[in-house]
Formats: structure tokens, sequence, C-alpha cells
């Protein structure tokens, strides 16, 4: 994230990888049904299904939502701009605002049906690949953290906002394949997207807009 020293061969080859692992999935997915993978793990998913579990996965899920989400984003960036942190709240707007748009976009170009959604849980109506939530609730939750994160704290207290966004983030991701709304490739695939969008943010903020 921002907050972290800026190495370019680090951050080149991040942003890079995740991209690239992003392309290996895309090629391999199908524009209709599982991969092995994807058989694979829901199966694994399926067998521990239960009653308490799925009403807490149907909580989590709607973390990640757009109804949600993008409220308090809004609540957010107001505050930042009245705090005098523009910047910041620039930064925040386009990491989430823009993974929401390329993510929009993906779903138009790959065009993969969604699989059947267990639990009677409503099936979207936009199409599979990759996962929106995955994919907008990492870029949230991480430049979330970032923002209510200072420098003067202890080391454990910064690492638990971390580990929280971290976990709160594979939560939800591993909720859309568990209610059955996405393949697990499309999750995966969304956490891939997001970690080279935040990673270019970082790049293009620590290249040009720190010259500003």
């Amino acid at each position: 994230m921002i907050r972290l020293k800026f190495h370019p061969t680090r951050d080149y080859t991040l942003a890079a990888a995740a991209a690239v692992l992003f392309a290996g999935i895309a090629y391999i997915v199908p524009a209709t049904g599982p991969t092995a993978l994807d058989v694979t793990v829901r199966t694994f998913i399926h067998s521990f299904a239960g009653p308490a579990l799925t009403a807490a996965m149907e909580v989590v899920t709607q973390l990640g939502g757009g109804w949600f989400l993008f409220p308090i984003g809004a609540l957010v960036v107001t505050a930042l701009y009245l705090a005098g942190r523009r910047r910041d709240a620039a930064l925040f707007a386009v990491a989430v605002l823009g993974a929401n748009i390329l993510d929009e976009g993906m779903k138009l170009v790959f065009h993969r049906t969604r699989p059947d959604a267990w639990f009677d849980y409503p099936l979207p109506r936009t199409y599979s690949f990759p996962s929106g939530h995955s994919f907008v609730s990492f870029c949230f939750y991480f430049a979330l953290a970032e923002i209510l994160i200072r420098d003067e704290w202890p080391r454990p207290r910064r690492l638990a906002v971390w580990a929280a966004a971290a976990l709160l983030t594979l939560a939800i991701g591993f909720s859309r394949a568990y209610l059955g709304v996405h393949y697990p490739t499309d999750v995966l695939a969304g956490y891939l997207a997001a970690v080279a969008w935040t990673t270019l943010i970082r790049i293009a903020h620590h290249t040009y807009w720190e010259a500003i």
C-alpha cells in the first residue's frame, strides 16, 4: 500500500506477477462450467456446510456488496476531504471506484456464466469472472486500513489492523464460493486483480503524484 516504502523492482514485479497469474486463470477458465480445481474446492466446501455457517456466510457476503461498501466509502471520502486529507480521499476513491469499473468491464469481456447457487441464495444477474466482491472488498478494506493506521502506532496494533482487513477480505471471498454464486477461480482471480490494481496505484502515487 501507499505507506510502505516504495521499491520499484519489488512493486513492478508484484504487479506484473499478479497480472500474469490473473491472465493464466482467465485463459484456462471456460465460459460455462467449472474447472477441475473449481469442482474439487466446491465439493470440499460443501462437505462441511451447515445452517449456522450458511447464516454466517449470508451476513459476511453483504460486507462486500456495493449497497454496503459505497455508502460507507462515500462517508470515508467526505470525512477525509473535510479533514484536509484530499490526496488520501482521492487515492481511496480511485482504488475502490476503479476496482468496480474494472470488474464490471472484465465481466463483460469474459462472459463467464455463474454456477448454480446453493442454499437457494439469489443468483446475481451479472457474469461470474472475476468475483467483484473479492476484487472490490480487497481494495476497500486494505485502503481503509491504510487510512486508519498511524505511523506512531506500535507495530502489534498496526499488524492487527492489517490482519483484520485481510481476514475480512478472505471471509468475503470464501462466502461467495460457499454460497455458490462464484467459482473458486473467480474469487482467486478477483484477489489477483486487486493486488495488481492496488500495486499500480502505489507505483503511480510514488512515481507521479508525489512529484506534483
